[in-house]
């Protein structure tokens, strides 16, 4: 009797140590049978030991948060910097995980060098190409899937051109998106190629998307995917928004990824930070709206397993991520330990509370958005030696309107 005791004792342990139990299984396999599980890494998470074991626990995709940029990886035109990027690539490689490439074309934080010469639009997309193709082409045997424009539409419900009046638009109309889908596919035609943008999942910019979209595939460009960011708050959206963007995005592609998911325990959402950083008061009913809402998310990605290949997270941690820590936005904290949300996740479990009331504007931060323009206050410029500093809240992702670019 005593014998068979130590036995079923010992046969306990090791099934608790076993990688099949729930105690060795990350996000990534629990959500096996759903969608893959994303993370957006910097170098820092790559190379620490204790953060790159996370990263290999929970998540088999990865996105570089800014290394694959335009700016970051062609500072100048022709002199490419590739080791940062190559450094992600290979913790790739070395460990079996999949690459999401991030971005090919953005407004933001680009080399000037493309477009403030005033180049004509057939030099620009010389240039264009020479850069996507260059990276593409560089990263084919890792990359599964790249965001190839990154947010080309406005925000702006009033203005009659849904187009971002961006630099790129300007020398090229909307024809830079079609380009740029075609350069990105003659580099690579197995790649899973996507427009990714934010506030998807409002009503005006959704449809503005969709129509995009749609009229892009009608005319032969390669878009195979809408990448929905995800920067979402407690507040909203809701799972009702949710479903009617994903259920319009599927009726035209054949792949949703969220890529950039985070959820801010303020009334702000999403690409741009306007008074985040100074958060709120993390109480347990916060710790709680916040796991209610990820439930809410996920209840909703769940629903759509058939298009939705990939749910990335932008940042490890609160530690890493560009809303601060302030903001409490990911599912593991400022320590790199699992939150609340992290359990609802892995457990799927439903919202136990409803959407709480959304907060009054503080009229001071009205003024401060109105001194903004649309938006927000904008970023400082990018500064690739800061762009891994160990300073939390550090995103170089929304950089620069033109008023603010030095020169």
């Amino acid at each position: 009797m005593k014998h068979s005791f130590y036995s079923l004792m010992t046969a306990m342990a090791l099934l608790a140590m076993s990688p099949s139990s729930s105690m060795a299984q990350g996000l990534k396999d629990i959500y096996k049978d759903y969608f893959l599980i994303g993370v957006a890494v910097n170098q820092r998470n790559v190379s620490n030991a204790e953060q790159a074991a996370l990263v290999k626990q929970e998540f088999n995709s990865i996105t570089c948060e800014n290394d694959m940029k335009p700016e970051p990886t062609e500072p100048q035109e022709g002199k490419f910097n590739w080791e940062a990027a190559d450094r992600i690539a290979n913790f790739c490689r070395t460990n079996g995980i999949k690459l999401r490439g991030h971005c090919l074309m953005w407004h933001s934080q680009i080399g000037r060098w493309m477009y403030s010469d005033n180049p004509t639009k057939e030099v620009f997309f010389q240039r264009m190409k020479n850069h996507i193709q260059a990276v593409v082409s560089r990263y084919k045997d890792v990359v599964y899937a790249w965001d190839v424009v990154n947010e080309a539409m406005t925000d702006d419900p009033k203005a009659e051109d849904p187009f971002r009046q961006s630099p790129l638009y300007k020398i090229a109309g909307d024809e830079f998106i079609a380009k740029a889908f075609q350069y990105a596919r003659e580099a690579d035609p197995n790649a899973l190629l996507f427009y990714n943008d934010y506030n998807e999942c409002d009503p005006v910019k959704s449809q503005r998307i969709y129509e995009m979209v749609k009229r892009m595939k009608e005319n032969g460009v390669p878009i195979d995917g809408i990448g929905m960011q995800g920067h979402y708050n407690i507040y909203g959206p809701t799972e009702a928004e949710i479903d009617a963007a994903i259920t319009k995005y599927k009726s035209i592609v054949k792949h949703i990824h969220v890529t950039e998911l985070d959820i801010r325990v303020n009334a702000e959402m999403g690409g741009q930070l306007q008074f985040s950083r100074e958060g709120v008061a993390v109480s347990d009913s916060v710790k709680q709206h916040l796991a209610d809402q990820y439930a809410r998310v996920f209840n909703v990605l769940r629903k759509h397993r058939d298009v939705i290949d990939c749910v990335t997270f932008w940042n490890l941690s609160d530690r890493d991520s560009w809303l601060g820590q302030n903001n409490y936005p990911l599912p593991f904290d400022a320590n790199y330990k699992p939150k609340m949300a992290y359990d609802y996740i892995k457990q799927m479990k439903a919202a136990a509370w409803p959407i709480p009331e959304k907060p009054k504007p503080n009229p001071n931060q009205q003024r401060q958005r109105r001194r903004g323009g649309f938006g927000g206050p904008q970023r400082p410029p990018f500064n690739p030696a800061l762009a891994f500093a160990e300073q939390p809240g550090v995103k170089e992702d929304f950089v620069p309107s033109e008023l603010n670019q030095p020169g």
